[in-house]
């Protein structure tokens, strides 16, 4: 069914900019995008429905292209440790940060895991997303791996959303692998991305490379093995430290390097060579209370795509609101809201692959859009928190509550 989307303003976010179209039109069919442009040029075509828009502000769905929405149990018990002084060192021999969250993923059923993630992705989903990566990486086992990306998978085949799942087991060492870790690399080339990959649950791989993780040598191993097995790479990098991890996932043309406050110009211009996106997580590095500054300017230089995420997780960004993110770009790394929409639109898009069919309001692109009750596309990055008023857009077709 042809459906004219009309009395409406463009933000269409082509080329990564608002491309403004005022007093637009939009013509949709089998959830794709046949045509857009100013009301007054619609071409003279049969339309089976038209629909009046209200002078809304209609942009591209959100994509938040990096979150741990599943996993068991909860962590704000240590969110008030640290609050009264305890250290992430002592919290951890203790038995918490994300050890205990393995535990508790480990324990939960995949029932009880997807009841949970459907809370946090619903939260989302009102904020505007209609696509969505989930990793896994707080299983660290076969079994609990599966069980997480299993869920991911399940997420998007029961909701109107697009969900990408990504296997991040090398994220942590798991217990059973202490003082162990090249073992556990082995285990995850020769086992278990094999068999996750054969089974159909993997749309890309992560690892997180860190002093605190795992090296850039047994990241690359990593790589090499998800390059057999034809799937994408992306990576956490230079969060903490300096490792030339960003580097290292431009030589694999990876999909993003995601945090990079410790990253380095060359970094950048490696990045910018090989279109691998940059992922900035504002709510860990507000979370967290860090200092260091993603290199912005680097990144303008050389032209390095900039997307935005949740980093939903629930150990340093428990973060229900990518509008919220969208703010936090702006005011702690100092984006333009232009800069920020584009990071949760079209680059997002790239970060997940999927550059030429979401991201952005083009014909033969998918037609993922909101129409928002707001004044200006800088409204999505100004209010903080609330729900604003819209109608959310996924294939064509106008969800309901």
């Amino acid at each position: 069914m042809k459906t004219l989307w009309q009395h409406c303003h463009v933000a269409s976010m082509a080329n990564g900019s608002y491309s403004i179209i005022e007093d637009a039109a939009i013509i949709t069919s089998a959830g794709r995008i046949d045509w857009i442009g100013p009301r007054g040029s619609v071409p003279d075509i049969a339309v089976e429905q038209r629909v009046d828009l209200g002078g809304a502000w209609v942009t591209p769905g959100l994509i938040d292209c990096h979150t741990h929405t599943v996993f068991g149990g909860n962590r704000s018990g240590e969110f008030e440790q640290r609050l009264q002084g305890v250290s992430y060192a002592e919290i951890a021999a203790q038995g918490g940060g994300i050890a205990s969250t393995v535990r508790a993923t480990r324990a939960a059923s995949e029932d009880e895991l997807y009841a949970s993630a459907l809370r946090r992705v619903r939260a989302l989903m009102r904020d505007g997303v209609t696509t969505l990566e989930i990793k896994s990486g707080y299983g660290l086992d076969l079994d609990n791996e599966r069980k997480m990306l299993k869920v991911a998978r399940r997420l998007g085949e029961t909701l109107p959303l697009t969900v990408r799942a990504t296997c991040l087991a090398a994220h942590a060492l798991p217990p059973e692998y202490k003082e162990r870790s090249d073992d556990y690399i082995t285990h995850i080339c020769e086992v278990m991305l094999p068999a996750l990959a054969a089974e159909g649950l993997v749309d890309a791989v992560d690892a997180f490379c860190e002093y605190l993780a795992f090296s850039p040598a047994q990241v690359e191993r990593v790589f090499i093995k998800a390059r057999e097995l034809g799937l994408p790479v992306k990576l956490h990098a230079e969060q903490l430290s300096s490792l030339a991890g960003s580097s290292l996932a431009a030589r694999y043309h990876g999909l993003s390097a995601d945090h990079l406050e410790f990253m380095t110009e060359d970094d950048a211009i490696a990045m910018a060579a090989a279109g691998t996106v940059a992922v900035l997580l504002p709510g860990a590095f507000y979370y967290l209370r860090e200092t260091q500054l993603p290199p912005m300017d680097a990144l303008r230089k050389h032209g390095v795509k900039i997307a935005i995420a949740s980093d939903l997780n629930p150990g340093t960004s428990p973060a229900l609101s990518l509008r919220l993110m969208l703010n936090m770009a702006c005011t702690l790394f100092r984006m333009t809201p232009e800069e920020a929409l584009a990071g949760v639109t079209l680059h997002a898009a790239t970060a997940l692959g999927l550059g030429d069919s979401h991201g952005s309001l083009e014909a033969g692109k998918v037609a993922d859009f909101v129409a928002w009750d707001i004044e200006r596309p800088a409204d999505l990055a100004y209010w903080l928190g609330g729900e604003l008023d819209k109608r959310v857009v996924r294939h064509g077709v106008e969800l309901t509550d």
